[in-house]
Order: structure tokens, then sequence, then C-alpha cells
């Protein structure tokens, strides 16, 4: 455990730093929260716990990357001799035996610049979304093509490619992943309770902003590793191109000259539904169907966001964060 460092990051937690903090044991651990711009007295908090607080500079946008970036120099200058970094977002709690496993596995895969775990949600009774994220995080053991926000990184590794990308408003873990697996380095998921999330999801507003970030990432990974081999997002962004924007504009297009008949085209959106449903695995009738829903609604939202990265990349100037809470 003393090879170990964390860093957290957040921005208006508030009771979930608290509790994501306290999971990690500061009196342990070297720990770094990084700030950006909490109005909620997070930073206070955070230092009455005994945890170095890096606030991050005002006058230039925040992203996730950034601060990432920012807690991990501040990390190995207070402890210089840790060989591996928690990354963990403040609205999460920690296992207790998350942080010695993962080192573990580490310690025996010294191609293995990842190691992260299980994701799931505080609170899915509170709300439809809520469950939706949880189901979201059900994703396949061993050997992945990305990690999450929450993740054991080796700090070699990470040194190695330079870390996040500072400039990415979303899509920084798959993207810095990418550059991991082209230097030689694997991403491991493992079959273990890493954290608890809580994402505080209750309106649809937030579900859809939510969508347009995922949207943006999309477009943001497939612009700058779309190329073969990675092919980064490009299905992903082909999906939301089709079922967001190609098969619905078709379908109206049609509609006058078809006497209203294409119409009876977007049937094939309830299929899909039935499809996507059909593949979950130890969930409700009703969550199955909820999670159909929600992959095949949230094309049009995407698409949005494909919209809003093409108007980034025409003003040629920083995106602003796309936050759903």
């Amino acid at each position: 455990m003393a090879r170990i460092g964390v860093v957290v990051i957040g921005r208006n937690e508030g009771e979930r730093l608290i509790r994501c903090l306290r999971t990690l044991n500061p009196a342990a651990l070297p720990i770094v929260y990084v700030d950006s711009g909490s109005t909620d007295g997070s930073p206070v908090a955070a230092r009455a716990l005994g945890v170095e607080v890096v606030s991050l500079d005002l006058s230039i946008v925040f992203t996730a990357a950034r601060a990432r970036n920012s807690g991990t120099e501040r990390l190995l200058q207070l402890a210089p001799e840790i060989e591996y970094v928690q990354f963990v977002d403040g609205d999460c709690e920690v296992a207790s035996d998350w942080l010695e496993k993962a080192a573990k596995f580490l310690d025996e895969h010294p191609k293995a610049a990842v190691a992260c775990g299980r994701r799931r949600e505080r609170h899915p009774e509170r709300s439809v979304y809520n469950r939706l994220c949880d189901i979201e995080w059900e994703t396949p053991i061993g050997e992945a093509a990305a990690c999450g926000g929450d993740a054991l990184m080796r700090v070699t590794a990470f040194q190695q490619v330079a870390g996040f990308n500072s400039t990415l408003i979303a899509g920084e873990e798959p993207e810095l992943c990418v550059r991991l697996r082209r230097a030689g380095w694997t991403i491991n998921r493992l079959d273990a309770e890493m954290t608890l999330h809580d994402a505080a999801m209750t309106r649809f507003g937030q579900w859809w902003k939510r969508a347009v970030r995922c949207g943006f990432a999309y477009s943001l990974g497939a612009h700058l590793h779309g190329a073969p081999p990675e092919r980064h997002y490009i299905r992903e962004r082909r999906r939301f191109m089709i079922w967001g924007f190609l098969v619905p504009v078709l379908i109206l297009a049609t509609a006058w000259p078809s006497d209203g008949w294409s119409l009876f085209g977007f049937a094939i959106y309830p299929l899909q539904v039935a499809r996507i449903a059909r593949k979950i695995r130890g969930r409700s009738t009703g969550d199955s169907i909820a999670f159909g829903i929600s992959c095949m609604a949230s094309k049009v939202p995407e698409f949005i966001g494909w919209c809003r990265f093409q108007v980034s990349c025409l003003r040629r100037g920083p995106a602003r964060i796309i936050e759903y809470k």
C-alpha cells in the first residue's frame, strides 16, 4: 500500500466527496483532491480530512483530464516513490479491499498498465436513470479496450504516454487507453468490487445532457483515433448517425410521396429495443426494456453531441464541459 497514491477529482460533490475520501483512509495513503471551482466548501472539507488540495485555475476551461493530470503531478511531488496511482471521481466510494487486489494484479502482470473493477450505482432504486447507469457499468471481465474514470494505473505507463489529453472535455479515459495499448500496454477489468458511484440522476434532462456528452465524446474520439487499426468510436458514431439522424430523416422525407406509408418504418425502433433488451442478463424485464429504450432514444441527443463537436471544430476554440448534474 505504501506504493499507491490516490487522485480524487470533483466539483460540488458535497457529502459524496466526504464519503469518498473516508473510504480511502487519508491517514494511510497520499491523497490529492483536485477541485474544479466548487462553491460548496469541498476544498475546506477535504483539507479537514488531511487531504492535499489542488484548486484549478478558474481562467482555464475545466476538464476531468486536466484535473487528473494536475493531481498526478502534485501527488508525485509529495510521494515520488509511488508506483501506482488510483484515479477516482469524487462521487464514488472505493471498496475496502480494491487497492490491495488491483495492486497485486499489476504486480503479477508487468505489461498491464491499468486495473479496473466493478463499478456499481449506490442508489439504483431511486430512479430509472440510476438503474440504467448500473446496467451500463456491467462490462466484460478480462483484457479490455478502455477503462472508466475509476482505475489503478501504473505510473511508468502513465508517464510514458504523457498522461491524459487535458484538452478533452469528454472521453478522456478511452483516449488515454488507446495510446497505452498502442505503446504495448494492456487494460484489464478484474472481477472485483471497485467503487460505488452516485449518479444522482433523477430527471430526464440529466439523462439527455449525459447522452449529448457521449455523442460529443464519440465524435471526438473518432476524430482523433478513428483510422485503422484502432477505429476508435467509429462503430458508436456510425450507430447514432444512422439511428439518430439518417433513418428518421429518410422516413419523414418520404412520408408525403408514400402517402404516409413510410411512417411505419418507425416500427423498426421497438424491434431494436427488444433486440437489445434480450441481451441483458440478471435484470428484471422492465429494466431490460428501459435499457433498450434508452440505448435507442439516446441516438438523437448523441447526434446533437456530434453537432456540438462540429461547431467546436469550426470555432477552433476550447469546448465547454457538458455537465449533467
